[in-house]
């Protein structure tokens, strides 16, 4: 969880307080895997007085993975990484309020999954679904060729709201894609906000 705590840094410092003028905030986790991104902004948005008025919705294709992220149960081996990276995006809690701990794994709060929606979603066929504030899509793009690489940013562009974010994985850029001219990148990591 929090992994590239700078990148969590920018989301908390930059993109938290404009989604806090919203009465709700919806945010897409594209390709969430086994959920700890989601569990990752989820803290966040608690921690920002927002988790009650967001909803995040978490997808992937595989349907494995998807139920694994809903379970709210991850390995408690890397709890002590987690721990200081989440200190390092700017936590103020201690990351152990957030979960109870068992021999092997680690239940995060039903607080946090309360405000999740996990489904299966192939972004490759399928299309949008809903207008989001903010959309991840963290080491996804990088399997696709590039053709669907534009597909799929294509498929973000029409997803989100006027001056909403997307937040891509430390190696994309969308300044190749055909909708880089409506979107301005904020500082040095992959958040990009649409101004178009």
């Amino acid at each position: 969880m929090f992994r590239d705590p700078l990148f969590y840094k920018a989301i908390l410092t930059e993109v938290l307080p404009v989604l806090a003028t919203y009465p709700l905030i919806r945010i897409w986790h594209a390709g969430c895997s086994t959920g700890e991104e989601v569990y990752s902004t989820a803290i966040l948005l608690k921690e920002a007085g927002l988790l009650h008025k967001s909803i995040l919705y978490a997808t992937d294709i595989n349907a494995e993975v998807v139920n694994k992220a809903a379970s709210g149960i991850f390995p408690i081996k890397y709890m002590r990484q987690h721990s200081l990276n989440y200190q390092k995006a700017g936590g103020r809690e201690e990351f152990s309020r957030y979960y109870i701990a068992g021999y092997d794994h680690a239940l995060f709060d039903k607080e946090l999954s309360e405000r999740m929606v996990f489904s299966t979603h192939n972004l490759v066929s399928e299309g949008s679904f809903n207008q989001f504030q903010l959309i991840f899509c963290r080491n996804v793009l990088i399997y696709f060729e590039r053709d669907l690489q534009s597909r799929v940013i294509s498929l973000f562009d029409e997803s989100l709201d006027q001056l909403g974010y997307l937040a891509l994985g430390s190696k994309k850029t969308l300044k190749l894609s055909q909708v880089a001219s409506k979107f301005r990148q904020l500082g040095k990591e992959s958040i990009w906000r649409k101004v178009q």
